[in-house]
């Protein structure tokens, strides 16, 4: 895209978000006129006007969330020894800030170290949770952090680290039960931390049994892994695993290639027993966000930066292309323009890495580094949004961490939000998933109460027409209208999404409605893929 290209869209955007502040303040109707007058090109790839037009700063579809880290207590717990209710009151505070940014889906940290946010037969109880490893936490976690994403309609994506056991180096701080104790050939120490050794099948084999127990016992809707599997390089350091190599490598003779395919070996098989038990259940990784530069492959960005290749042996742009993922989630945490590794270079070059797979692409977003100052723009998240529109692939956006994203650090948080995530936004099905639309919900009614709207519809039963819904859209409309496909083709009408309940009667409080208005309502089935149902009848008040 040629730069004039680009700062048209981002002219356009500043043009939206000031539209965005006036239609709040009821002054908003004349400015619209200007947005009619904007070049065709900054409405989407379709002219405006155009028979399949949408308005692509509000999408029907896009994955969006955040990454909430436990380890250290980055983001949840804040702090060790916290109780019952504060740990919940604390997790519960982060869905209520995701809701409130029109997020869709939380990524939490339920395994940082070879320990466990859940009652785990495999690892002990997170220090993280407690202060003190092995110790009961007087709950599950888990269970309850499912459980509360579910009931607003946010995926909960379940974000496990495979191989690193400890932030220190020494086995005897670990509780006297922990593998790596019981197991002291599996670990090594590198870096100052402590590593299960990937080079070794039965280590393999053990952590994926460990994360595979929350899989099977769990009703999340993804495992997710981060960019760590073998430890990043520290100069002046070599990784202990040459007896490994001289045991395990088999008729491999480059220690590189050998651990690139341990590490393959992992991704491919904690992809396919994922799916043997659960094929509903995505399984995404978010690796570092250059795979190989241009100067050492031919096929990689025109960067100068790590290469995860080399660095962690991750061989991503494999995966994607093996389809031994559902999505990729690359961590592109540098600025437009910036020369070792620019963003404006690297989404484009992963948007066609996944192109023509059924891997869907999030790029993962640098919300810390607004917070540290490193980012001094704060439109530089919000332009990078803004930038992806000219790239289908792009499936949505993930943000690191949970607390930069609360802290908003220059209003940037603010800024993307007014400018993209105005309306919610359904998640984009993985076809490849599986999955089948639910028949349309059947509508009731809507009655007003107090100063809400009330709306009603039955909940379709279970049967050969359509798959059971897991939630369900509400798309409103001003007026007694007859609104068209197209007018459901992205998020201007889309009220909200929420999950289904146990009740055969579904409802909808529509606090924003006007006390004197006239509205039209309509209702989509979602099943828990996010395949949709066709809208029902219209419902008007």
């Amino acid at each position: 895209m040629t730069q004039e290209r680009f700062w048209g869209r981002v002219s356009h955007m500043i043009n939206r978000r000031r539209f965005l502040e006036l239609s709040a303040t009821g002054a908003g109707a004349a400015y619209a006129v200007s947005i009619g007058t904007l070049p065709a090109a900054a409405h989407g790839r379709a002219p405006a006007g155009q028979a399949g037009a949408t308005d692509p700063f509000r999408p029907k579809h896009q994955f969006r969330a955040m990454w909430i880290a436990s380890v250290t207590n980055i983001d949840w717990p804040s702090a060790t020894g916290l109780s019952i209710d504060q740990q919940q009151a604390e997790f519960i505070a982060w869905l209520d800030l995701a809701e409130e940014l029109n997020l869709n889906a939380v990524i939490s940290q339920v395994r940082p170290t070879a320990d466990a946010f859940w009652p785990s037969p495999y690892e002990p109880w997170s220090q993280y949770l407690t202060g003190t490893q092995g110790q009961d936490p007087g709950y599950d976690p888990l269970a309850f952090q499912v459980a509360e994403a579910h009931r607003r309609n946010l995926e909960f994506h379940a974000w496990f680290n495979p191989y690193r056991v400890s932030m220190q180096t020494d086995p005897a701080q670990l509780v006297p039960t922990h593998p790596a104790r019981v197991h002291p050939d599996w670990v090594f120490p590198y870096g100052g931390k402590l590593y299960y050794n990937p080079g070794i099948p039965d280590v393999r084999r053990f952590v994926e049994d460990a994360m595979l127990d929350a899989v099977l016992h769990y009703d999340i809707d993804a495992a997710h892994f981060d960019d760590y599997f073998y430890p990043y390089p520290v100069a002046g350091q070599e990784l202990p695993d040459a007896d490994t190599f001289a045991t395990h490598g088999g008729s491999f003779t480059d220690i590189g290639d050998w651990r690139r395919d341990n590490i393959n070996r992992l991704v491919r098989e904690m992809q396919h027993r994922i799916h043997q038990h659960k094929p509903w259940v995505k399984f995404g990784v978010s690796p570092f966000g250059i795979w190989r530069n241009a100067a050492s492959d031919p096929l990689g960005s025109d960067t100068n930066g790590t290469e995860s290749y080399n660095a962690n042996y991750a061989d991503t742009r494999r995966w994607v292309k093996e389809g031994w993922i559902d999505y990729i989630n690359p961590q592109v945490y540098w600025q437009i323009g910036l020369t070792v590794a620019d963003y404006a270079k690297l989404t484009p070059w992963w948007a066609d890495v996944v192109e023509h797979t059924d891997v869907h692409l999030y790029i993962g977003q640098a919300a810390y580094k607004q917070t540290s100052g490193v980012f001094t723009d704060p439109d530089e998240l919000s332009n990078h949004l803004t930038f992806n529109h000219d790239y289908p692939e792009v499936d949505g956006d993930v943000y690191f961490s949970a607390k930069d994203v609360r802290t908003d650090a220059n209003d940037s948080i603010s800024r993307l939000v007014a400018t993209h995530y105005s309306r919610p936004a359904i998640i984009p099905p993985i076809r490849h998933l599986g999955g089948k639309a639910p028949r349309r919900p059947d509508p009731v009614g809507a009655r007003r109460q107090d100063h809400a709207v009330v709306v009603s519809w039955r909940s379709p039963a279970d049967h050969d027409h359509g798959s059971s819904p897991a939630s369900y859209a509400i798309w409103r409309f001003d007026g007694h209208v007859r609104p068209n496909d197209h007018e459901l083709a992205d998020a201007t009408h889309l009220l909200a999404t929420v999950r289904r309940t146990d009740d055969h009667l579904q409802q909808f409080v529509d606090h924003d409605a006007v006390s004197a208005g006239r509205y039209t309502y309509l209702i989509t089935a979602l099943d828990r893929l996010w395949n949709s149902s066709s809208a029902s009848p219209a419902v008007q008040i």
